[in-house]
This record gives structure tokens, C-alpha cells and sequence, in this order.
């Protein structure tokens, strides 16, 4: 059992302490360090702004290592009852290892991350890179539970019977999550603000799901959960702070993995991973959106942000160009389907020496752009960050209303 504190709400007082000198830490380390990263050429120029100034990247390594401090000092902690000699029945070993599992994860993660920040890595690796990360994680899975059995929905009960065991696809399923979380969020980016706000309201969305489900069969699996949304929650806020438009710092790469991994270290080890992921509707859908392009079936550019007026101050879609004989049939099927839909603006005409073809970046923000027209950065990262929240009502009615079409509940 992880409440192993006669009183289990000590150990989750002393974490909200900690988080809150973490946030308090974080706000004052932030300003501290920037002219360190500016110094060691970790910095970016702001792309939506027509003032061009030096702006410090790759700041979530400053709240992951927060983060891991706190945890750090939080490790013996859950534990105190056992350390003290009262009533214990052996140290719980397994509870201890799945701790100190998790932090291996988020710890890889950070690395790895701030490790592509600084050398700008190949796409490719950007998916290799949560899975080598993901496998302290996937091994303490393994020898903690094992277990590889689901529930089937009533639907298909009776062809597949009430349970089925995947075996090793159960971790193959697993390794994936952790790729998609740390992905999901680094590709919904590109405006001032999206990348921490995101990460802030899917955690805070995660602690509201715990704390309804104290009173459940699996509290210790939230009170787990726990242990690690609410220093994330409290770190990220700080980095949200500074990140918030006018944006005096750039996250970086190292805070998308970071945040990912730490969703899906919960999502596993709390046995929540299900209901993890509704809580990531918004990044699905951009994730879905975008698949034509980052799979390069239409060509994709480097960057996919919104595109400033210096006139208007506003952002609009931004746009890829290419020749008409470098889209594959595929590519033009999808176009025309999508044209079709209105879920894309294509362009056709003549230059040169042959014809070309421009369509708006498939972006979950240039989706939204497209139906409102021209938006101050500001208010489309407000939208953004209000679909997200939208995105998390949705996922509470699946979780507690929708899900007894499919489950016994």
C-alpha cells in the first residue's frame, strides 16, 4: 500500500510544500539563468514578432530540475512510518522501486531532451529517443505487475471473451504512449505560451481525476499519481509565468519530453493510461490532422507556426508550397479530400516551369485560424488553451457518463 503514513494526507501536505517552494523556485531561477543560456548560445529569436530580441531556449530543463529536487527530497517521505519503526509490515520494496523507477524515466527524458535542444537532432530520433527512456519505466511495469490482461468492451465480448491478454503487445502499447505523450505537445506548438499552458491544464486536469478517485478501489494508485502531477503542476505554472505572451523564455524540447514522460509514467504505473490519454483530445486531433505532413505524403516544412501581419500585428495561417510533381498521388487525394471537407485552403496555379501548390500547414492552430480568420497571438493562445480545457470537460464525461456504454461501471 503507498499510504503507509497512519495519516495519509502527511505525505501529500509535505509534497504541496515542497511544490510550493519548487514554484517559488522556479520563478526566481528562470530570470536568473537567462543570460547563462543566452551566453551558451542556447537561445531563439521570436518568429511572431517584429521586434527581434535574444530570447533564452531550452527553459523547461530549469522546471524539470526543480522537479527532480523536489522528488528527490520527497523519496523517504511515504515511507516515514516504516524509517520510524512503527507499524509496518516490511518495506514495501515494490512501492519504493516504482518510485525510484519513475524518476529514471523523467530523469532519461530530461536529459535526452535538453540533449536535442542543444545538438537540434533528426526527427527520427525524436521518436527513438522517449522510447530508449521508456524502458526503466517498462521494466518496473514487468516485475512490479505484469500484467497484460484488459477488459474487453461489451461490443466485442463475444468474440474476444471478457478479458484478453496482449502479452507483450500490452508493452509495445506502453512504449508507444510514452512516445506519443512526449510528441503530442511538441507538435502543438508555435505561439507563445501553448507548449507549458497545455501541459499545465492536462496535469491539473490528471490531479482533479485523482482526488475523485481517493474514494475508490485504486487510491493508491492516484495517490501515486499524485505524488508527481502536483510538483509538475507547480513547476510548470512558474515556466507557464514566464513563457506567457510576451514570452521572455523558449521551453525547448526538454519541456515537451519532460511533461510527456510524466504523463505517461502516471498513466502506466497509476493504471489510469486510458483515461490519460482523453485527456490529451486536443493533441490527438492536431496529432491526426497533421499526419499527412509529418509522414511527408504532403511536404512539410521546417516550421509550421502562424505567419505574422506586421501590418495587423495579427497571425494567420502559414502556408507549404511545393511543385505539383513532387506530390504523390496519395498527396493529392488527400488535398482534394480535405479541400472537400474545408479542413484545408489549397492554392493552385503556374510558375516557372510548372505548376505549384500551396496549402495552410496542417496545424491544430492553423485549423483554428482558418475558421476564425487573423488572430493577436495572445488571444489565439487564450483559444488554444480554452480548447484544451473544452477537450478535458469532454474527457470527464467519457470517463464517468459515456464509458458505462462500453464497461461495467
Amino acid at each position: 500500500m503507498w499510504a503507509v503514513s497512519p495519516l495519509p494526507l502527511f505525505p501529500l501536505l509535505i509534497n504541496v510544500c515542497l511544490s510550493a517552494v519548487g514554484c517559488v523556485a522556479t520563478l526566481k531561477l528562470i530570470p536568473a539563468f537567462k543570460e547563462h543560456f543566452i551566453s551558451a548560445r542556447l537561445y531563439g529569436m521570436d518568429l511572431n514578432k517584429t521586434k527581434k530580441t535574444e530570447i533564452p531556449e531550452s527553459q523547461g530543463v530549469i522546471s524539470g530540475t526543480v522537479f527532480l529536487i523536489i522528488l528527490f527530497c520527497f523519496i523517504p517521505v511515504p515511507f516515514l512510518s516504516c524509517f520510524m519503526g512503527e507499524k509496518c509490515q516490511g518495506f514495501p520494496h515494490d512501492e519504493f522501486v516504482q518510485l525510484i523507477g519513475a524518476l529514471l524515466a523523467i530523469c532519461c527524458m530530461i536529459f535526452l531532451g535538453f540533449a536535442d535542444d542543444v545538438l537540434n537532432l533528426r526527427w527520427r530520433h525524436k521518436l527513438l529517443l522517449p522510447t530508449v527512456a521508456s524502458l526503466p519505466l517498462l521494466m518496473v511495469y514487468f516485475t512490479n505487475f505484469g500484467n497484460t490482461l484488459i477488459v474487453v468492451p461489451k461490443p466485442f465480448r463475444g468474440l474476444l471473451g471478457m478479458h484478453l491478454d496482449l502479452g507483450i503487445l500490452y508493452y509495445v502499447y506502453m512504449g508507444m504512449l510514452a512516445v506519443f505523450c512526449t510528441n503530442a505537445i511538441n507538435i502543438l506548438a508555435g505561439i507563445n505560451g501553448i507548449e507549458s499552458g497545455q501541459a499545465l491544464f492536462i496535469s491539473s486536469s490528471i490531479i482533479i481525476f485523482n482526488l475523485l478517485e481517493l474514494s475508490g478501489d485504486f487510491r493508491d494508485d492516484h495517490i501515486f499519481s499524485l505524488y508527481f502531477m502536483i510538483p509538475f503542476f507547480f513547476t510548470t505554472l512558474a515556466l507557464f509565468y514566464h513563457n506567457w505572451y510576451p514570452s521572455s523564455v523558449f521551453v525547448g524540447d526538454t519541456f515537451c519530453y519532460f511533461a510527456g514522460m510524466t504523463f505517461a509514467v502516471v498513466g502506466i504505473l497509476g493504471h489510469f493510461s486510458k483515461t490519460m490519454l482523453l485527456f490529451f483530445i486536443p493533441q490527438v486531433l492536431n496529432f491526426l490532422y497533421s499526419l499527412p505532413q509529418l509522414f511527408h505524403i504532403v511536404p512539410c516544412p521546417r516550421h509550421r507556426l502562424p505567419r505574422l501581419n506586421p501590418e495587423t500585428g495579427k497571425l494567420g495561417m502559414s502556408y507549404s508550397k511545393f511543385k505539383r510533381k513532387d506530390l504523390s498521388k496519395l498527396g493529392d487525394l488527400i488535398l482534394k479530400v480535405a479541400e472537400m471537407l474545408r479542413l484545408v485552403e489549397v492554392n493552385r496555379g503556374m510558375e516557372g516551369d510548372g505548376e505549384f501548390i500551396e496549402c495552410n500547414n496542417m496545424t491544430l492552430i492553423n485549423l483554428v485560424l482558418k475558421v476564425l480568420g487573423p488572430i493577436h497571438e495572445r488571444s489565439l493562445t487564450a483559444i488554444m488553451l480554452l480548447i484544451q480545457v473544452l477537450g478535458s470537460v469532454v474527457a470527464f464525461g467519457i470517463r464517468y457518463h459515456l464509458v458505462r456504454l462500453f464497461y461495467d461501471v
